[in-house]
């Protein structure tokens, strides 16, 4: 099974799709998952410098946004090592938080809020800015952030222990 596809096509998926090239289990948690991913080894060394391991771990349920490896590269120069520096924590995990929304969600039911929205769909996220998530029409999903930046979700409904995670293609910035 490739690595991306379309979010309607992920929809109709029965079994977890890959995330770089690893398997993914349906009974492991977030974190435990993403550790197996070697396209999310970024993304798990922030989550463990902002000290989110355990809640990540916890019975959630949360849906995560996740950037690979090459979004966190497209990133400015110095910024992901700025960011993994103890004395910028509390700015990493208002990264990190921005990229997490309650609940499951899954593509379905982030395509038809965003249908029911008139094209658009506001989520929430635990960090407590919002993120605008629209469709091409094709089922490709993308995210735009408060800066106006967007990242396009790759390979969706990664389903977890505790929540869903949909691989994205660029970090997303809260203001």
């Amino acid at each position: 099974m490739p690595d991306t596809m379309p979010a309607d096509s992920m929809a109709a998926v029965a079994e977890n799709p890959m995330v770089g090239g690893a398997a993914m289990n349906a009974s492991d948690n977030i974190v435990t998952n993403a550790s197996a991913a070697p396209n999310l080894t970024t993304l798990v060394a922030a989550v463990k410098a902002a000290g989110l391991v355990e809640t990540l771990q916890g019975a959630g349920p949360f849906t995560v946004f996740a950037p690979t490896n090459d979004a966190f590269a497209k990133l400015p120069a110095g910024t992901v090592n700025s960011l993994l520096k103890p004395a910028m924590k509390s700015t990493l995990t208002a990264v990190l938080t921005y990229h997490v929304v309650p609940g499951n969600v899954d593509a379905a039911a982030l395509i038809a809020q965003i249908k029911a929205g008139g094209g658009k769909a506001t989520l929430k996220t635990v960090q407590g800015e919002t993120l605008t998530a629209t469709t091409s029409g094709m089922g490709d999903v993308t995210l735009t952030d408060a800066k106006g930046g967007s990242a396009k979700v790759t390979t969706a409904d990664v389903r977890q222990s505790n929540g869903i995670v949909h691989v994205i293609d660029s970090v997303l910035m809260p203001k």
